[in-house]
């Protein structure tokens, strides 16, 4: 898997009322993340029903540059920030791609 394409699916719940706090923090390391090397896509999405649940969708080129980008500094120190906005521990699935 090293040296496939993965995909990454992360739902995140936000504590009520956080919702805009969280798009201020999120939303510039989203603009850093689409320039790293091997960054497919990087795309954030806030539900329809729910306001306090998002979806982050994102595409590599392989699971190396996926680690890379966990050990970017923006990454760090969001992880830090995330108890004052999440309700709970974020979702997060890996996927490959078939076809």
């Amino acid at each position: 898997m090293a040296n496939e394409r993965v995909t990454v699916i992360a739902k995140i719940k936000v504590k009520p009322g956080m919702e805009e706090k969280f798009k201020a923090e999120y939303l510039p390391v989203v603009e850093l993340t689409r320039k790293e090397v091997g960054c497919i896509n990087y795309d954030l999405h806030q539900s329809a029903e729910d306001k306090n649940t998002f979806l982050l969708y994102e595409n590599w080129v392989s699971k190396e540059n996926l680690d890379k980008h966990l050990q970017m500094p923006y990454i760090k120190a969001l992880g830090e920030k995330a108890p004052e906005f999440l309700a709970e521990s974020p979702k997060i699935e890996f996927w490959q791609k078939i076809s």
